[in-house]
Parts: structure tokens; sequence; C-alpha cells
């Protein structure tokens, strides 16, 4: 007796879905052939195919765990089955050392721009102001300098900045990426 295409189909579905496939694909052929194996009584007595797909799924996840298990990727705890590459938790827990009494102490670091350093950061954002100006002429409608500035200067999120213009956050976020988008062609 052999699973009609339809029915192979829906555990190939259901054996896809099933979180123990993760990381297990390698194991597909045999995750398959163990499912239709045991699936071939009960295919053919369940009419209603919601039915027939909620056994196929605990058949699968048995025939998952089974696989798993010959192939020494999984084993049984306490609280269920775990991969064989996994520590259990107690076993960590006992292996850790208590931190919690140590007082960690940051110390301010205070690091001074040289002239130059400065003088470069000025420029830079000299530069990225003059871009942001011109672009804000060539295009008055879409008040980029205000964006520029509710944004960059005064720190808000595009929420209230969709706010402030009265603008969808959508249309917002496309506006600071085309303003960027534009500030890089004109420093380049």
């Amino acid at each position: 007796m052999e699973l009609a295409q339809d029915k192979i189909n829906l555990i190939e579905r259901i054996i896809k879905t099933d979180r123990k496939f993760q990381n297990n694909e390698d194991l597909y052929d045999d995750f398959l052939n163990e499912t239709c194996k045991r699936s071939l009584s009960i295919v053919k007595t369940i009419t209603s195919d919601d039915t027939l797909e909620a056994y196929l799924k605990k058949i699968a996840t048995t025939s998952i765990i089974n696989v798993l298990k010959n192939e020494g990727r999984l084993r049984r705890t306490r609280s269920g089955y775990m991969s064989s590459n996994e520590v259990p938790l107690e076993t960590q827990a006992s292996s850790l050392t208590d931190y919690s009494s140590v007082k960690i102490v940051y110390e301010p670091v205070d690091v001074q721009d040289t002239p130059e350093d400065f003088a470069v950061k000025k420029e830079i954002l000299q530069n990225i102001i003059d871009a942001v100006n011109e672009i804000d002429e060539s295009n008055p409608d879409k008040n980029y300098y205000k964006l520029y500035n509710l944004r960059y200067e005064n720190g808000l999120t595009q929420k209230e900045i969709a706010s402030e213009l009265n603008l969808s956050q959508s249309e917002v976020s496309k506006r600071l990426f085309k303003l960027m988008e534009k500030v890089k062609q004109a420093l380049n």
C-alpha cells in the first residue's frame, strides 16, 4: 500500500514546519520515510482533512524524535528531550561563578580633540549643512532643511517629526533617506 501524492506533500510540509527539523535538514529523507511508514494505516481510515492533518502532525513529531534519538542527536532528560549538543541547565548553573558581589568601576575618559580634529569636523559639518541647504532650495516643497534640523539637531524621532510636519511616518522615513542619499552625492 502506498500513500497518494497529496498525502506525501502534506507530510513533507508538516515535517518542514516542525521546529526539530531545523538544523537537522540532512535527515529529511529519514524523517519522511519514518512518517510515511507510520502513517499508512491511519491515512485510509480518516476522511476529514483537518483531523488527518492533526494526526499526521503527531505522527511526524514522533517520527522525527525517533530518528533524532537513533542518530544520537537527541536525548531524554527529566524535563523532556534536548539536543545532544546542548548542556543541561543544571550542569551550567553549577559551573557558574557568582559575580553578584563584584563591583565594577568605570573611570571616565576625557578625550580632547586636537585643533586639527576640531577643524576637520567643523569643515565636514559645514559641507553637510551647505549640501542640505542646496538640496532644500532645489526642493522647497520637501522641507529638507527643517527635516534635517528636527532629526539631527533636535534629535526628534521619525514619529515626532511626522507629527510636527503633518506627514506620515513612512513619508518622513522616505524623505530622510532621500536627503541622506542626496547629501552623499553632493559630498562625493
